[in-house]
């Protein structure tokens, strides 16, 4: 069993993580953008289902030999900061898109809202890049059994995931207004969530192997 203090950090850097600009966002955001907040809710219904996926396949060892092989191992996680790195790099350049501007998206029923979801997640490297590689910096085998570890802080990071992201779809045309209203703020939102990429992509290329 994870202790409190290990679930807390873990859950602020899955939070960290939804809060910064990747597939799964820009996905929620403009499909709640052009279609409403319910079309956002539903595609999240698919991608909590991602989540699920990438939980057991971490959790039942499939890429136990991945991480046996040191090498593989560094090869993914500087291949994870490298794919940070990049984000960040779009959140702060000079003519940066804001996520929160309008994209058009086909107006669609809610199966294909849900599989949308489903796939912009399974297809998200920033999503594999937690499984595959942060979510092992905080398992600790002398604390008992790893995969019921893996199960408890994969729950953890689907509900602070699936509560981020729904306030997110919810909040988006608000949001959205805001910023358009306060170029100033707007400016501040892309600048902390680079900076919050940038730091994620140094912590993973500077954390050595357990």
């Amino acid at each position: 069993m994870p202790s409190a203090t290990t679930i807390a950090a873990f859950a602020l850097v899955v939070l960290g993580m939804v809060l910064t600009p990747g597939p799964n966002m820009l996905y929620l955001i403009s499909r709640s953008l052009s279609q409403g907040p319910k079309a956002g809710l539903i595609s999240l219904g698919g991608v909590a289902c991602g989540f699920f996926v990438y939980m057991f396949a971490a959790a039942f060892g499939i890429t136990a030999l991945l991480f046996a092989v040191p090498l593989a191992y560094d090869a993914l996680r500087f291949a994870g900061a490298a794919y940070l790195a990049w984000l960040a790099w779009n959140a702060l350049k000079p003519g940066a898109r804001p996520i929160f501007e309008t994209r058009n998206l086909p107006i669609d029923g809610p199966r294909r809202l849900f599989l949308m979801g489903l796939v912009t997640n399974l297809l998200n490297p920033k999503v594999a890049v937690l499984y595959l590689s942060l979510l092992q910096q905080f398992i600790d085998p002398s604390r008992g059994h790893v995969l019921a570890q893996s199960i408890i802080l994969g729950l953890v990071q689907i509900t602070v995931s699936i509560v981020g992201n729904a306030t997110i779809a919810i909040s988006a045309g608000s949001v959205a207004l805001f910023l358009k209203e306060r170029p100033f703020w707007a400016q501040v939102q892309r600048w902390l969530m680079g900076t919050v990429l940038a730091g994620l992509a140094a912590r993973m290329a500077l954390e050595s192997r357990r």
